[in-house]
């Protein structure tokens, strides 16, 4: 991808996660524009064009009564893995937005998090269509907590 066709976030993402504390400036400033993100405090780990890593810690405001880590705040890590592995997999000559979700949980989120978003299928740019995204969460021992498949809506933007 040459510089006029790398979504702004990815070039951001590059350039500052090549920095000592620049993958946190990175997460920081995405939850300043989405600032619903900031309440699970993520920490983008890894994006590349069809991939993208998210880290969560554990701590008391991501759990629910039994002291798991909530349902809505995995919810909320795979929406964000998803979103961002579109926006770098999609070209900028289209726009997206989230259609859907359907989750699974598997078991009990008792430990810090990672979530990994990959494209779930291909992208077919001859007309405005579906794109699936599967997100897998993990726990720190690497048992698959829960899961998400989004469907983004994909289409030329106007103008």
């Amino acid at each position: 991808m040459s510089s006029t066709t790398v979504p702004a976030s990815l070039a951001l993402f590059r350039s500052t996660s090549r920095y000592p504390l620049g993958k946190q400036l990175f997460s920081r400033a995405l939850c300043l524009k989405a600032p619903y993100f900031s309440s699970i405090r993520p920490l983008v780990e890894a994006l590349e064009p069809g991939r993208c890593e998210v880290h969560m810690r554990k701590r008391r405001a991501v759990t629910n009564h039994i002291g798991t880590v909530h349902a809505i705040a995995m919810c909320n890590m795979a929406e964000l893995a998803g979103g961002l592995v579109a926006e770098v997999s999609v070209p900028v000559t289209h726009r997206w937005i989230p259609k859907g979700m359907t989750v699974e949980y598997l078991k009990k989120a008792e430990t810090d998090l990672v979530a990994v978003g990959r494209p779930a299928g291909a992208l077919d740019l001859s007309s405005a269509g579906e794109y699936p995204v599967q997100v897998e969460v993990t726990d720190t021992a690497g048992d698959t907590v829960f899961r998400a498949r989004i469907t983004m809506w994909v289409s030329p933007k106007k103008g």
